[in-house]
């Protein structure tokens, strides 16, 4: 960052007098009154033309200039907290910021809260504040309307977030189809804009973001009331919904205190199921957006990978791949951590360990394309902790990426013993999953699978989809996974791109799972499914299963699922290891 130093005139010009004596100084007080004269109108005439910026200032001139330069200093240090960093700084640095007394410390502050945003703490410059300044002046530049564009909610939402995945545009409003979820029908609207973002740190997947122009003055606001843009929603019988223009509905049945004034329609029932969901998603994008990097120090390790002083803080990890559109493959990243590598305080009976998490994915040209950081809290009752120690904590982060080559780097650290520091680093290809092949997500050995209710699906951890699945970690990919016998072996996995027959429509594959001992190499289960039975007209199927292992021999096994596509006579299997104990 750069600091701007300002000083002001502090040295005087003193005439020093030396006199010669009583007769020189009455020699000097008699002189002739021309000579005074003289003299008085060439001083006057040194002092025209002085240069102003140079001559003496009086006391009060040397307020004023003082009092001008700290309310000129106090307008550039306000500027940055109002305008600069408004849509990115958390209250807590606000808070600090605010409380400091003097520029030294602003101009540091500034500084640090740079260097904790910077995906590359050691660089001597900025990618984070370099963005965040041309996101500034490119929404000053597009969303202004009659006051700048940073100060606009489309100004806002593009600093916090950055450019939107994709953009419907109605910028003249005017005749528009409602879609089922909406009402159906048709209506006329003020312009508006929904903005798509695949991804945002901290919020979800699949973000939408409405902005209306009610006033047509072209300052979009954001709305969470999908109805706002309709421009005939309070004219009486003008752009009924489906249900209303069939007279299974009344239009003014619509304003019944809702979130939204939609009305019913054939896929409306699960609008207000989902009002909260709006409520959150809104109060998530009006917050500032994550800090990417705030402990600095555990930063440190993914950017220069320095030599740790103190023991290794061990960890294991496990990636996995499931196809979320024909370019993005959703990478779930599992970090298993042991109680009894993490140390615990004490109080008040309840035993505590904090670990903390950095991340980072980058490309092979070392540009860092996913970022995270977040806390992991455990706690235990003291008396409790030392039966414990074997148990296990899971943190789980999904990431969208694009196909290719990748480098994950990961460090935590015990907050409780600063100096117990652990890093992980491996190089991923994230697959592409063709149109035309057939193909599959990994095959996830679970120890926890179930489906979740509606509103929490797509969102939260190890949620995939509609189901909650939740990985056995091993300490390599080849290691197999611990199961014991009073437990179920559940098993998930996704299947690709299936053909359709030109004439049903339909699929038509068959679907084998089989239990192997590994010692033996025979076949101790061996079932198959009909994939009509999973989704008779979709290409894509999820195999979810559960396996009682009460009636397996302690042991080493490997579970194989093939697929066998009669349509595109394509075949493909995947399999997994797992150990069954007593």
């Amino acid at each position: 960052m750069c600091r701007h130093r300002f000083s002001l005139p502090s040295t005087l010009l003193i005439a020093l007098l030396a006199g010669t004596g009583i007769q020189a100084a009455h020699a000097r007080v008699h002189a002739s009154q021309d000579e005074a004269q003289s003299s008085q109108d060439q001083s006057q005439s040194s002092q025209d033309n002085q240069d102003p910026l140079h001559r003496k200032l009086s006391d009060k001139e040397r307020f004023k200039q003082q009092k001008e330069l700290k309310q000129e200093l106090s307008k550039t240090y306000k500027k940055w907290l109002d305008e600069d960093v408004r849509w990115i700084i958390t209250d807590q640095e606000r808070k600090a910021f605010l409380s400091l007394s003097n520029d030294e410390e602003r101009d540091a502050f500034i500084e640090q809260f740079w260097r904790r945003r910077n995906p590359n703490p050691d660089s001597p410059e900025n990618e984070y504040r370099e963005e965040h300044y041309r996101r500034i002046a490119y929404a000053n530049e597009h969303f202004a309307a009659g006051k700048p564009g940073w100060m606009t909610d489309r100004g806002h939402i593009y600093i916090a977030f950055g450019p939107p995945d994709s953009i419907e545009a109605h910028p003249a409003g005017g005749n528009y189809e409602r879609p089922l979820e909406e009402g159906g029908g048709e209506t006329s609207t003020f312009p508006f804009e929904v903005w798509h973002y695949r991804y945002l740190e901290g919020i979800g997947e699949n973000i939408d973001i409405e902005f209306v122009d009610t006033c047509m003055c072209g300052d979009y606001h954001m709305t969470i009331d999908r109805s706002e843009k309709d421009a005939l929603l309070h004219v009486p019988n003008a752009g009924q919904t489906l249900y209303e223009e069939m007279g299974m509905a009344k239009k003014s049945e619509r304003f019944n205190g809702g979130l939204e004034n939609l009305g019913p329609g054939p896929d409306s029932s699960a609008n207000q199921s989902k009002e909260f969901d709006r409520i959150e998603q809104y109060a998530k994008l009006m917050a500032p957006p994550p800090i990417k990097f705030k402990d600095m120090d555990l930063a440190s390790f993914l950017s220069t990978h320095k030599v740790m002083n103190g023991p290794f803080f061990p960890f294991e990890v496990r990636t996995d791949f499931v196809k979320v559109t024909d370019d993005t493959v959703l990478v779930p990243i599992t970090l298993q951590i042991r109680n009894r590598d993490i140390t615990f305080n004490t109080k008040d009976g309840v035993a505590r360990g904090d670990v903390s998490i950095i991340g980072q994915v980058s490309t092979i040209t070392d540009r860092v394309v996913q970022s995270f950081e977040d806390p992991v809290e455990v706690e235990e009752p003291a008396e409790l902790l030392p039966r414990t120690l074997n148990n296990v904590s899971l943190y789980w982060k999904a990431l969208p990426l694009r196909p290719g080559r990748y480098r994950i780097d990961i460090a935590i650290k015990d907050v409780n013993n600063p100096d117990h520091v652990g890093v992980w680093a491996q190089a991923i290809t994230v697959p592409r999953y063709d149109d035309d092949r057939l193909s599959t997500s990994s095959l996830i050995l679970a120890d926890k699978m179930e489906r979740v209710p509606s509103k929490e699906i797509g969102a939260g951890a190890f949620i995939i989809g509609n189901t909650y699945v939740r990985p056995r970690v091993t300490p390599n990919a080849a290691a197999p996974v611990i199961f014991h016998r009073n437990q179920s072996l559940n098993f998930w996995m996704q299947v690709y791109n299936l053909g359709l027959d030109d004439k049903s429509k339909q699929n038509n594959a068959t679907i084998n799972y089989e239990i192997v001992n590994a010692a033996t190499n025979k076949a101790i289960l061996n079932t198959q499914e009909d994939s009509k039975k999973l989704g008779a007209s979709s290409d894509q199927l999820t195999l979810e299963k559960s396996l009682p292992l009460a009636s397996l021999e302690p042991g080493k096994y490997i579970v194989k699922i093939s697929v066998d596509d009669d349509v595109t006579r394509q075949q493909i299997a995947q399999s997994a290891p797992f150990t069954v104990e007593q």
